[in-house]
């Protein structure tokens, strides 16, 4: 049976606050510098677009870890998202950061710079468009001026990887590789016939489009067994509810986010990193409802990467 808490959510047991400390500074000084001030850990959180859900999701996590650790600053990248932020954990330019499950190698053997401290949620794959114009579905897109999704974005990914299986690769749509907020105007000016982006729901992006234009999200259900016939077991189909962005409902394309981490960070800053995540999901929720959606039992599915040790030892102790 499952051990239920009785602590208040994010805030750290007795003592824990002062054992980090300890721990942290003997971890991170360097020899014969003890005596002088400590300077505050960062922990950068490398996210995606300001109006998509990673960036929600990262400014409320680091305001929990700054308000929750000592000695840490927690502070919000933008990026393009999951491609970039694997590469800027990769190579220690960011501590933290969100991933869809199909950006990572289907094999990490040999590689240890990454690991994982959760699978957060689920991502959709939205194709929009406009509601009176002539897509309805993905072969319409044929000829058509569409964005696939920032370079090095997760969008850019699993978009290339569709077309690929729709056979409509190469030059079979004329593509631009936009971001979220400059794919929403761009469709809006017309310069481009529909995008595609990827995120859990809502994207605000796209609910703030749909708000104000006549919006429609095409259903991309036929293709999801094609790709992962291709690609591997991690697509599955998910539901767009018509209560999301009040346009018509459609089933799409979904995979997994992970929260991965440097393996470079000291298992005692993980371990409380991982705690104060899952004990502060009514807050996370609160800034994106995706957020809400994590579990301490799906948290430790995130193959083909390990979790690290000191994630793994907070779920063994709160026995998921």
């Amino acid at each position: 049976m499952r051990r239920t808490s009785s602590r208040r959510p994010g805030r750290p047991r007795a003592g824990t606050a002062a054992l980090l400390t300890v721990l942290l500074t003997a971890a991170l000084s360097t020899a014969g510098c003890q005596d002088a001030p400590t300077e505050p850990v960062l922990i950068r959180i490398a996210t995606g677009s300001p109006t998509a859900v990673y960036y929600a999701f990262g400014q409320s996590l680091a305001a929990i870890l700054n308000r929750e650790l000592p000695d840490v600053d927690a502070r919000v990248v933008v990026t393009a998202a999951s491609a970039e932020n694997v590469q800027l954990v990769e190579s220690g330019r960011a501590e933290l950061g969100f991933t869809q499950a199909d950006v990572l190698p289907t094999s990490t053997a040999g590689s240890s710079s990454v690991e994982a401290i959760a699978r957060v949620y689920d991502d959709q794959l939205h194709l929009v468009t406009t509601a009176g114009g002539p897509v309805r579905t993905l072969d319409d897109l044929r000829g058509r001026r569409v964005s696939v999704g920032a370079p090095r974005s997760g969008t850019e990914i699993t978009t290339t990887r569709l077309l690929e299986v729709a056979r409509l690769g190469g030059d079979a749509i004329r593509r631009t590789r936009l971001g979220l907020d400059d794919s929403v105007e761009a469709l809006r000016s017309g310069r481009i016939d529909a995008f595609f982006f990827s995120g859990g729901l809502p994207v605000w992006g796209i609910e703030n489009l749909a708000r104000q234009h006549a919006t429609r999200i095409v259903d991309l259900s036929e293709w999801t067994e094609r790709l992962r016939s291709r690609y591997g077991q991690v697509y599955v189909s998910r539901d767009i509810p018509r209560s999301v962005y009040g346009v018509d409902a459609v089933t799409t394309v979904a995979d997994p986010n992970y929260l991965i981490v440097s393996a470079s960070l000291p298992e005692p800053l993980v371990r409380e990193v991982t705690r104060l995540l899952m004990d502060g999901r009514a807050e996370l929720a609160a800034a994106h409802p995706a957020a809400g959606r994590m579990s301490p039992r799906s948290a430790i599915v995130t193959a083909p990467l390990t979790l690290h040790p000191g994630a793994a030892a907070w779920y063994r102790e709160d026995k998921p």
